[in-house]
């Protein structure tokens, strides 16, 4: 049994994520990049208290995990937890939870 559900925005996430790296540095480091984001869920599910708030990004009850420059934003009380997206770090992560 899975202890983490991704929504559907966290797929197309990931899947935007393997292609936009496929397409600039390859598919050996999509692959590992993909692989390490995917292990860090498993870790999260595990733990789900080892990631950090950021009051300054959203009012809402979730958490950050960062993995390379992406921030995994996950809702830590949910059963399983719930992967709600896979974000560059670059991106505007504040207007998209508000």
């Amino acid at each position: 049994m899975k202890r983490f559900a991704l929504t559907r925005l966290a797929e197309r996430d990931l899947d935007e994520i393997k292609s936009y790296l496929v397409e600039r540095a390859g598919p050996g480091t999509a692959r590992r990049v993909i692989r390490d984001i995917r292990s860090a869920l498993d870790v999260l599910a595990k733990q789900p208290g080892v990631g950090h708030a950021r009051e300054d990004l959203t009012t809402r009850p979730l958490k950050f995990w960062p993995v390379y420059s992406y921030l995994i934003v996950y809702h830590p009380a949910s059963s399983p937890i719930q992967i709600m997206r896979v974000l560059h770090g670059k991106r505007d992560i504040e207007s998209i939870f508000n």
